[in-house]
């Protein structure tokens, strides 16, 4: 980073004045950064959201879909706003049932958060047949038609994920975890049972649904704590945690089960771990995680939320095995993206992801990127805005390399021959200069860059598109305003 020196004077001209000065100001600002060609991060793969819950809560909306799964120009809670284009998606198979079984029912009943309690599709042991009466394939149907509603959008990752076990597998008939929380809920003589299941359901939806599942992930953060409540407590979600030798033995089981019904192709999505640390561990040290177990897994997927983590060093240890990352679940209650833009970066820079996914799109309070309360649909927040700049840029099949600087993130693509940088001012407005010097050929002299632009404060710009920024030689620059996200695509750019 190449730092400068700024006139301090430029920084209180208005918005309009500071559009006209992006094009024909000198190249020297507050920093420069030198994009980095020659650093392959890997190809992306994609953006995406789990749906549970909010799919669970709100069934298949049309506007919904075309918000999140299609790059169209989209009128949503009276503004209008584009649409994200993710294309991956996170489907979470229930664990949940209302039926009886010898009198056995599911605990604890109607107390789980409702939203929260998918309804799982095999409703005894009696047969693994699913054609038969022990499976009931009408379960479920919100999160379904919204998974149909994403695929007929252009959504082609699709991913199979479980939180618990069906309740009549656990030890204790509730799919909130164990009572003790830190012991595994599932029955010893149940591990191929779970396995068969989300092997079933994998297998049910490419025949019947038109789906083909990318990955299955038999677990949810396995070594947090999940159940632990009192009898008479209200809440909670479905949850099972699994200790190292048993989260080693559902990977191989569920392996095993894929195989045998001929989804040889499907990988198995291994640890889904709450943060790095802990999926470096389990990776790496964890003596149950032998050859023959990290061999089973295509795919490691990790949480974001130890978000101080040391992301490089889990990325060493999976690359080293031949395996890709992804970031399979991200949340954070700062409404104004700036924290998620934060991790992003980091987690493109170090943790080299090749598909990012937040959890829940549509969340309560600060969470969501769209405010979603007991079902009702609230504001659209910054944090959409500013998932937008990276989002719809950023897109399946360009090469992620290094945009020189933290703040920062660039991706390549090579069909097209365009550039995009994304880059982040956390802290008051400053000019950056953007070096493409190490290009063979870096745009045209003169040509348009084209930007768009967020500002996470009060009255700040949503996603507005500018046409005031030029290549000179081999650099551009831009002001970027205080707490403000931009997007930046160069055209004729070669390796």
């Amino acid at each position: 980073m190449e730092r400068r020196t700024v006139l301090r004077g430029l920084v209180g001209l208005p918005v309009g004045a500071m559009a006209v000065l992006s094009a024909a100001r000198p190249a020297w600002a507050d920093f420069t950064t030198t994009v980095n060609p020659s650093a392959n991060w890997g190809t992306w793969e994609g953006w995406g959201t789990s749906l549970a819950w909010w799919a669970n809560q709100l069934g298949p909306r049309e506007d919904l879909a075309d918000v999140l799964f299609s790059r169209k120009t989209v009128r949503f809670q009276g503004q209008t706003v584009p649409g994200l284009g993710m294309n991956v998606v996170r489907y979470n198979v229930g664990g949940s049932g209302t039926n009886s079984i010898g009198g056995r029912t599911m605990k604890p009943g109607p107390t789980l958060d409702g939203f929260k309690q998918i309804e799982g599709y095999q409703l005894d042991w009696a047969s693994a047949d699913p054609q038969s009466s022990s499976w009931n394939w009408n379960a479920d149907a919100h999160q379904r038609d919204m998974m149909w509603l994403a695929r007929d959008r252009g959504a082609d990752r699709f991913e199979l994920f479980s939180n618990s076990p069906m309740w009549w597998m656990l030890k204790n008939d509730d799919p909130r975890g164990a009572p003790d929380g830190w012991s595994c809920n599932l029955r010893d003589d149940n591990f191929g049972r779970h396995a068969a299941y989300m092997a079933t359901v994998a297998r049910y939806a490419h025949d019947h649904w038109g789906i083909d599942f990318t990955s299955v992930q038999p677990v949810n953060e396995p070594g947090a704590n999940w159940g632990g409540y009192s009898p008479d407590f209200v809440g909670g979600q479905e949850g099972c945690h699994y200790d190292r030798p048993r989260l080693a033995e559902i990977i191989r089981q569920t392996r095993t089960q894929l195989d045998a019904r001929g989804l040889h192709w499907m990988m198995v999505a291994g640890l889904d771990d709450w943060g790095v640390g802990s999926a470096a561990y389990n990776w790496h040290d964890n003596p149950d995680f032998d050859a023959a177990t990290r061999a089973a897994v295509g795919r490691v997927n990790v949480h974001g939320y130890d978000v101080d983590g040391d992301r490089d060093a889990l990325y060493k240890m999976v690359a080293a095995d031949g395996k890709n990352i992804w970031m399979s679940e991200y949340g954070d209650g700062d409404t104004s993206g700036l924290q998620l833009a934060r991790n992003l970066n980091f987690d493109l820079r170090w943790l080299h992801p090749t598909a990012w996914v937040i959890w829940q799109i549509l969340d309560w309070e600060n969470y969501g990127a769209i405010t979603l309360t007991n079902g009702v649909i609230g504001a659209v927040n910054p944090k959409y805005f500013l998932l937008a700049q990276y989002m719809r840029h950023i897109r399946p099949g360009m090469t992620i390399i290094d945009a020189g600087h933290p703040d920062a993130v660039a991706a390549y693509d090579s069909v097209n021959h365009k550039l995009v940088i994304v880059a982040v001012n956390y802290g008051e407005g400053q000019w950056i200069n953007f070096d493409l010097s190490r290009f063979g050929r870096p745009g045209q002299d003169g040509a348009l860059v084209e930007r768009w632009a967020t500002g996470t404060d009060a009255g700040g710009e949503r996603y507005q598109q500018h046409a005031d920024t030029v290549m000179r030689g081999t650099r551009f620059w831009s002001y970027f305003n205080a707490r403000t996200v931009q997007t930046f695509e160069v055209s004729d750019v070669h390796l």
